[in-house]
């Protein structure tokens, strides 16, 4: 099977967005064939280069959503009141749509009029060249203008300013940008047996013309829900322009979820977040993200407390680890830990992380400020120097050299935070035996699955409560540990999470098979070119030697190289 993977930011890139799990994925599925199709955000991220890439990766092409050069494209004038006609159909239907946030309905006339706008508009770009110049004219200003102003349009809408219609113009111009990319060919996305996107949103929408084109089924894949991100951001912008934003990103999540095959939701936590803006739970299709074990596997299987064995002697340890920002309110669990002090003296607490930006740098400081005064220094007399119970590290230092060395020396695991996605750092712990205390939010209650303690987010007492319990109950600790380690094992490896999207892989093409006619080198149809057992797990269609007239014998095509274009 040959599959488009769509990626934004992230993979084939260093260090890119999700680029681990979508390496692990084309790794796993080696039977597949890979097309990766990725959009950069940066600079500096492309100039950090690719991952090193299996075989089974043909072909990759890049485009930056970051910048976009003028193509040179001068529309004639039916080209351009094409243009109009499409821009214009589109910002009606931003204007008209219900406000965001409201409960899924049925498909609305301002759905079907923003999809027909979006194919428009991506018909003009393959007929013409592009859309980049039009996109920034002052055609498009004014267009958007008139469908604020007309009869019908949200009072919002009508509000908006020139200032604001100048930056809607300009964010829909970049969300725009993959219309204009030379992907949507028979030997490029139409040559796909399936599009899966790595994230929704722009992400998504290569695959979403890919549909519209040629009939290639899409997948879409979302750890995190990009439209709660988009509700959630540009929280200084004008009224206007965060409702027209969010109607636009609606819109096209809602188109994106209409067309897709299936919808693969990371944890339950984002598939309520699909439903709510409008999925179909029959396409919904919950598979957790895969992690790779084996760098835990020695903390989780050797520590001696774990097999049952005496606890060592010493202080008990409580260990945090993460990304240094509010949202992990390190406040909170720095006041949890005065009251474990008071119950269980001599208890330590390593919080193990890098800030995460200049207001992570500040949000660190303050910490650090707040332990030195809830706990001053220890020491053992008047003469010496004492140690903070609380140490800031980072990984890489002493006794923290990977996040296994962290966790062998925790006696309990800790999440404080008031906003998180799918805890990948409480699936560490786990896979390390580890027990754990844990806020109620995100993902954790399906992932702790009662293997921990969760207690509400901002409440220092219940979280000083729980942990207390836990340091108190070597035997309760043992037990949580280990049923961690058995769940995260079972649910969350990356063995599991290859095998599921193998099986959706096939499903998809079993229900939606494309239906492309294989053409010989005359340009007739081959009508047994492409087997049934195609789509079956194997090399099924790999020639076998065998004796054959010299009149039917042909001669193969040579295998070429891995295609690298770069779209600019």
């Amino acid at each position: 099977m040959r599959i488009g993977l769509l990626t934004e930011g992230g993979y084939p890139y260093v260090g890119g967005e999700g680029g681990v799990w979508c390496d692990r994925l084309v790794r796993g599925l080696d039977i597949h064939e890979f097309d990766v199709y990725a959009f950069s955000t940066g600079q500096a991220q492309e100039d950090a280069g690719w991952v090193e890439l299996p075989p089974q990766v043909a072909r990759v092409r890049t485009a930056p959503l970051w910048t976009a050069e003028e193509d040179g494209v001068v529309h004639g004038r039916r080209a351009r009141r094409r243009f109009t006609e499409h821009y214009g159909d589109l910002a009606a239907a931003l204007c008209a749509a219900a406000e965001p946030g409201t409960a899924a309905e049925p498909r609305t006339a301002e759905a079907d009029r923003f999809a027909t706008a979006l194919h428009g508009l991506a018909e003009l770009a393959r007929d013409e060249g592009g859309l980049v110049a039009a996109l920034r004219s002052e055609r498009a200003v004014r267009a958007l203008e008139r469908a604020c102003r007309a009869p019908g349009a949200r009072r919002t809408a009508r509000d908006a300013r020139v200032a604001d219609l100048l930056t809607v113009a300009d964010h829909l111009e970049r969300a725009l940008r993959p219309l204009s990319l030379d992907w949507y060919e028979e030997d490029g996305l139409g040559a796909v047996d399936l599009c899966h996107a790595a994230s929704g949103g722009v992400t998504a929408l290569p695959g979403l013309l890919a549909h519209h084109f040629f009939g290639v089924p899409l997948l879409v894949t979302e750890y995190g829900v990009r439209l709660r991100t988009h509700y959630l951001t540009r929280p200084d912008a004008s009224p206007p322009v965060r409702s027209l934003l969010a109607a636009f990103h609606g819109l096209l999540t809602a188109e994106t979820y209409r067309a897709a095959s299936f919808l693969v939701p990371g944890n339950v936590h984002a598939r309520r977040w699909q439903e709510r803006c409008g999925a179909d739970r029959a396409k919904l299709r919950t598979i957790h993200p895969g992690m790779d074990a084996a760098p835990f596997a020695r903390v989780g299987e050797d520590t001696g407390e774990f097999r049952d064995e005496p606890e060592q002697p010493g202080p008990h340890t409580l260990v945090w680890i993460g990304r240094v920002e509010p949202a992990k309110d390190l406040v909170s669990l720095l006041h949890a830990f005065a009251g474990v002090r008071a119950a269980e003296p001599g208890t330590r607490l390593r919080i193990v992380g890098r800030a995460s930006g200049p207001e992570g740098e500040a949000y660190l400081g303050h910490c650090r400020a707040l332990a030195a005064q809830l706990f001053p220094d220890e020491a053992d007399g008047p003469h010496a120097v004492g140690q903070n119970p609380v140490s800031f590290e980072q990984l890489g230092g002493p006794g923290a050299e990977t996040t296994a060395d962290v966790h062998a020396g925790a006696t309990v695991t800790v999440l404080s935070s008031v906003v998180e996605g799918f805890p990948a750092g409480l699936i560490e712990a786990m896979f390390c035996g580890r027990a754990t205390v844990s806020t109620d939010v995100g993902a954790v209650v399906e992932v702790i699955g009662g293997t921990g303690l969760v207690v509400p987010p901002r409440n220092p007492r219940a979280l000083a409560e729980a942990c207390v319990s836990l340091l108190r109950d070597p035997e309760r600790r043992a037990r949580l540990g280990a049923a961690a380690r058995a769940r995260a094992l079972e649910l969350f490896s990356v063995e599991q999470n290859v095998t599921a999207f193998h099986g959706l892989y096939l499903e998809t093409v079993a229900r939606t098979p494309v239906r492309r006619p294989v053409l010989g080198g005359a340009g007739d149809p081959l009508p047994f070119a492409a087997p049934a057992e195609a789509h079956v797990p194997g090399h099924w269609t790999e020639p076998t030697p065998r004796a054959v007239p010299a009149w039917a014998a042909e001669t193969p095509e040579p295998l070429m190289e891995p295609v690298t274009e770069t779209v600019r």
